[in-house]
């Protein structure tokens, strides 16, 4: 059995956070129609438009309530949410390009509703995923590196028993479980910060969860922790 867990030491930063997950098995992502995914992500883009019509870009609400959020634990100098990133490259006209079609699909839902969506292969999970403060001595190598990056102490992270496997809440990703053309079995989840936006991830999780299965195969189960409900099993 896998869980996932979210502890004590997050909910004290963050007591109003809602962490939406959606546990898809038994999916195919192996890449046969590029243009069906470049088309989904070039639409997402047009649409993520409406989250950066103020001027100043750091004032945009989607952007802010990340930007407050990551003041409230120690991070990496000029690490971001996962959705600034995106809306930046939105902002100056950089196409966001495709990787493979389940991260394909989680970044279109991502720009679409303006939340952090991240993902990772469940067969390479040791032991349960937890979302916590980190102790900082847990190992970390990020997609694109090849040399260990651990965490600082007290920094947001999501970890196995093997180590970190998302640093600075949302922000970089670990080679070690990352989504591949061979992933049969994933883990993906949006969150929010924002109590008024409640609707909306549920909207977002549901044609996430709808899209995967759609394209992809398998069978998708949606979840949404909060203070109230801080574990679920992700594999029995």
């Amino acid at each position: 059995m896998k869980r996932f867990i979210i502890e004590d030491d997050f909910w004290t930063l963050f007591p109003s956070a809602k962490i939406g997950v959606v546990v898809c098995q038994g999916i195919d992502n192996s890449v046969r129609d590029v243009e069906k995914y470049e088309t989904l992500l070039q639409e997402a883009q047009k649409e993520a438009h409406k989250f950066i019509e103020l001027e100043e870009f750091s004032q945009n609400p989607a952007i802010s309530v990340w930007r407050d959020a990551f003041q409230k634990f120690k991070t990496k100098k000029g690490a971001r949410s996962s959705i600034e990133s995106l809306l930046k490259r939105v902002k100056t006209g950089n196409q966001i390009g495709t990787i493979n079609p389940l991260v394909d699909i989680y970044n279109s839902i991502s720009l679409r509703y303006g939340f952090p969506c991240g993902g990772e292969d469940i067969d390479t999970f040791a032991g349960d995923l937890r979302l916590t403060q980190a102790i900082g001595d847990e190992s970390f190598v990020p997609l694109g590196k090849d040399e260990n990056a651990s965490p600082y102490e007290g920094e947001i992270i999501y970890k196995d028993d093997e180590g970190a496997i998302c640093r600075c809440w949302n922000w970089r990703e670990a080679l070690r479980t990352m989504l591949t053309e061979n992933t049969k079995n994933a883990f993906l989840c949006l969150e929010t910060v924002d109590e008024t936006r409640t609707d909306e991830l549920n909207l977002a999780l549901k044609e996430l969860s709808d899209l995967v299965t759609h394209h992809l195969g398998g069978v998708a189960k949606i979840e949404v922790l909060d203070r109230n409900n801080r574990e679920i099993t992700i594999v029995d």
